[in-house]
C-alpha cells in the first residue's frame, strides 16, 4: 500500500483531470472515468486494482445511497409513487427474470439460478450516471422525480434478488414461500431500522449541545452505522441508508440545526460524495485486467464473451423500453378510476425512460461480491464471465445511452416546465412576497415600537439579491440583528410550510432560498 502511495495519489490528479474535463465537454463524468480507468488499466508496469467487494458495500455505498436520499424530496416521491415503486421494484424483477431466460438460452452451461445471478447483478439502472447527465439537460421535473427516486430503490429490490439467486445456485433448490418471507423480512426490517436509526440519531442531536464539527461527523457516520445494523440481522441495508436518509432530509433543520452547521455539512457532503463516486468508477475501468486473466482461466474466449455482453445489454434496453410504454397504458387505463401524478403521459416520456438505463456502482459491486468457491468447496460456476458481462453491460450503456442521452433530451424538445408545478419565475415570486409578509408580520407584531427598522427590513427584503447591503449590514446594532435573525427564522418556518402545504412548489427553489437565509445569517454573524 505505501508503495503504490504515488499511484493512489495520481488516480486522485486522475479523477480530477476526467471531471474537469466532462464538465467542459458537458458530459456524464462517468463516462470519462470508466474510460479513464480502462486506459490506464492498459499502461505496462501500473499496479493490479484488486477490489475487494465489501470496500464497496460497506464504505462507498452507504454515503453514495445517503447523500442521494438526503437531497431528495420526499414530497414529490410520495406524490409520484406508484410510478417510482413500479420501476424500482416491478420492473427490476421482470428486467432479472427476462435476463434470466436468454442467459439460459444463449450462454452454454447458464442454468436459470445462475441467469437470475447475472439478472439481478444487472438489472438496477445507476443513479449517480442518470444524475450526472441530467445536470446538464433540462426535463419535467416529473420525469427526473421518476428517475432519482427509481434510482433510491432499485438498488434494494436488485440485492434481493441477487441474494435469493445465489442461495438457489448454493442449494440447487428455491422454496418460494421460504423466499417471500425472507423478502418481506428484508423490505419492512430494512425500513423499520433506518427510521428508526434516524429518528434516535435526530433525539441524540437535539438532547446534546449543537457543535459544527460533531453535527458533520455524526452525519457521516449515520448511513455506516444504518447500513451495518440493518445487514447485521439479515434486512436490507441498502433500504435502511435510503428510509434513515429521506426520513432525515425531510427533518433537515432538526439534524442540522444552526445554519453554521447546515452549511459545512453541505459543503462536507457535496466534496465527500464527489470523491468517492470519481473512484468507484475508476475502479470499474481499472479491474478489466483482473476480470479478463479470470475470463481466460475460465476457457472462454473474448469475442465470445463480448457477445454475451451486447446480448444482454440488448435484452436489458428492450425490456425497459418496454416497461415504460406498458406503464403508459396502465396510467392511462388506471386514470379512470384512481388519481393519478400525470393524467397525461405522452409518449416521449417513455422514450426517455426507456433510454436511461446506464448501469454502474452497485452491478460491480454485487458482481465482485460472488465467492470463488461455494459454501460446499465447489468453485462458482461462471464467476469470471458474470463479471466480464457485467462489465461489459456497464460499458456499453455508460458509453452509448450516456453520451447519446442528452442529444435524445433536446430531440424530444421536452419542456422544463410541467403543468404540476409552477414556473421559476412563478415559485420564486410566491416565496419572495411570502418571505417578505412573514419577516414584517413579525417584526410588526412583535417590534412594533421600532418603525425605522421596520423601514430598514423593507429596503433589505427588497434588494435581497444585491451585494452593496453587505456594509448597512455590519453597522447595524446588537438590538437590531437579534431581530433581523428571528426574522430569518420566521421566514424559515414560513418556507418550510409552504413546501409542505403547497403541492405545485419545487422544493430544489424552497431548499435554494433556506440556503440563501443560512448564508445570510452567517454573514450577519461573522460581521
Amino acid at each position: 500500500m505505501i508503495e503504490n502511495f504515488v499511484f493512489y495519489l495520481g488516480l486522485v490528479l486522475v479523477i480530477l483531470l476526467a471531471i474537469m474535463l466532462a464538465n467542459k465537454l458537458r458530459i456524464a463524468y462517468p463516462i470519462l472515468l470508466v474510460v479513464a480507468g480502462l486506459l490506464i488499466s492498459f499502461i505496462p508496469g501500473i499496479p493490479k486494482i484488486k477490489t475487494d467487494p465489501e470496500l464497496i458495500f460497506i464504505i462507498f455505498l452507504p454515503p453514495l445511497l445517503y447523500e442521494a436520499a438526503f437531497a431528495t424530496s420526499w414530497k414529490e416521491i410520495w406524490k409520484l409513487r406508484r410510478i417510482i415503486t413500479s420501476f424500482a421494484f416491478i420492473v427490476v424483477f421482470l428486467t432479472a427474470l427476462s435476463v434470466a431466460f436468454i442467459a439460459n438460452t444463449y450462454i452454454p452451461g447458464f442454468s436459470l439460478a445462475l441467469g437470475l445471478v447475472l439478472g439481478g447483478i444487472v438489472s438496477p439502472p445507476d443513479a449517480v450516471s442518470a444524475g450526472a447527465i441530467l445536470k446538464f439537460v433540462k426535463v419535467p421535473k416529473n420525469l427526473s422525480t421518476v428517475l432519482e427516486g427509481e434510482s433510491l430503490f432499485n438498488d434494494a429490490s436488485s440485492l434481493i434478488i441477487f441474494r435469493f439467486a445465489m442461495v438457489a445456485v448454493a442449494t440447487g433448490q428455491f422454496i418460494l414461500q421460504d423466499a417471500a418471507t425472507s423478502f418481506g423480512w428484508m423490505v419492512v426490517g430494512g425500513v423499520a431500522v433506518g427510521v428508526l436509526l434516524a429518528f434516535i440519531f435526530l433525539k441524540v442531536h437535539k438532547i446534546f449541545p449543537s457543535d459544527v464539527n460533531m453535527d458533520t461527523i455524526l452525519s457521516l457516520v449515520t448511513p455506516y452505522i444504518m447500513y451495518i445494523a440493518a445487514e447485521e440481522i439479515h434486512a436490507s441495508g441498502v433500504l435502511a441508508v435510503v428510509s434513515g436518509g429521506l426520513f432525515l432530509s425531510v427533518r433537515r433543520h432538526e439534524f442540522f440545526r444552526t445554519s453554521e452547521s447546515r452549511l459545512r455539512g453541505s459543503n462536507v457532503w457535496e466534496s465527500f460524495a464527489f470523491l468517492i463516486n470519481g473512484i468507484v468508477f475508476l475502479i470499474i475501468g481499472l479491474d478489466l485486467p483482473e476480470i479478463q486473466e479470470g475470463l481466460k482461466n475460465e476457457g472462454v474466449g473474448l469475442s465470445e464473451a463480448v457477445g454475451y455482453g451486447v446480448i444482454v445489454t440488448l435484452t436489458l434496453i428492450v425490456v425497459r423500453f418496454i416497461a415504460a410504454f406498458g406503464a403508459v397504458i396502465v396510467t392511462l387505463i388506471a386514470r379512470n378510476f384512481i388519481n393519478v401524478a400525470d393524467r397525461n403521459p405522452g409518449m416521449k416520456a417513455p422514450v426517455l425512460f426507456g433510454w436511461t438505463g446506464m448501469r454502474g456502482v452497485v452491478s460491480l459491486a454485487a458482481a465482485l461480491s460472488i465467492p470463488v468457491h461455494m459454501d460446499n468447496g465447489e468453485v462458482f460456476p461462471h464467476r469470471n464471465l458474470i463479471l466480464f458481462i457485467t462489465f461489459i453491460v456497464i460499458l456499453i450503456t455508460l458509453i452509448l445511452q450516456g453520451l447519446t442521452l442528452p442529444a435524445l433530451i433536446c430531440k424530444l424538445k421536452l419542456s422544463p416546465d410541467s403543468g404540476d408545478y409552477l414556473s421559476k419565475a412563478e415559485a420564486e415570486d410566491v416565496l419572495r412576497k411570502g418571505m417578505r409578509h412573514a419577516a414584517f408580520t413579525y417584526l410588526n407584531e412583535n417590534y412594533s415600537h421600532r418603525k425605522d427598522d421596520n423601514e430598514y427590513f423593507r429596503k433589505m427584503m427588497n434588494q435581497w439579491e444585491k451585494e452593496d447591503k453587505e456594509e448597512s449590514i455590519h453597522k447595524l446594532s446588537d438590538e437590531t440583528k437579534e431581530m433581523y435573525l428571528n426574522a430569518l427564522e420566521e421566514q424559515r418556518i414560513w418556507l418550510r410550510e409552504e413546501n409542505r402545504n403547497n403541492p405545485r412548489m419545487d422544493e430544489e427553489y424552497v431548499r435554494h432560498y433556506l440556503v440563501k437565509l443560512d448564508v445570510e445569517e452567517e454573514r450577519l454573524r461573522i460581521g
